[in-house]
Parts: structure tokens; sequence; C-alpha cells
């Protein structure tokens, strides 16, 4: 299969970036649980600092890959999931 340029660099982007964010929310959450913060708390916390620290990514990203409908799926869900983690945080238990 032949992918164009944007689509290499989207995939080099998500193959080499987004698990370093993962690992890194990961551990603020491991740290806010083990500290005793409140499910919700620490789950909005979570969302917000994961949802931010990709969507940062993806705007560093977007001059390469900017016309690409995967990209803009992408940034929608980063969006949405800091959105998520301001409603967990604020409505969540």
């Amino acid at each position: 299969m032949i992918m164009d340029e944007d689509t290499n660099v989207l995939r080099d982007y998500l193959i080499f970036t987004v698990p370093h964010v993962t690992v890194l929310a990961g551990a603020i959450l491991g740290v806010m649980m083990i500290l005793g913060f409140p499910i919700n708390v620490a789950l909005g916390l979570f969302a917000m600092a994961y949802g931010i620290m990709l969507t940062i990514l993806g705007i560093i990203i977007r001059p390469h890959v900017s016309g690409s409908t995967l990209y803009r799926l992408m940034m929608v869900f980063f969006v949405s999931l800091v959105g998520m983690g301001i409603i967990i945080l604020f409505y969540g238990g």
C-alpha cells in the first residue's frame, strides 16, 4: 500500500510520540492515586492532562498534515478528551 507524505508523517507521529505521552499521563494518574486523590478528581485531571498534551502535539504537527481527514478526527478526539476530563472533574461522583 502506497501512502502519501501526510499519511507517513501522521503515522510516524502516532508511533513515536503518543506512547510517550500515554506513559507520562499514566504516571500522573498513578501518583494521584497513590496520594489518595478521589477517583473522579484523579480521572478528571488525567483526562484533561492527557488531552492537553495530545492537543499540543497535534498543534505542533499541524503544518505537516493539516489537510488530512484523520488528523482532523484526531484533533476532535483530543479536544473532546479535555472536555470529558472537565465533565468528570466537576460532575463525576
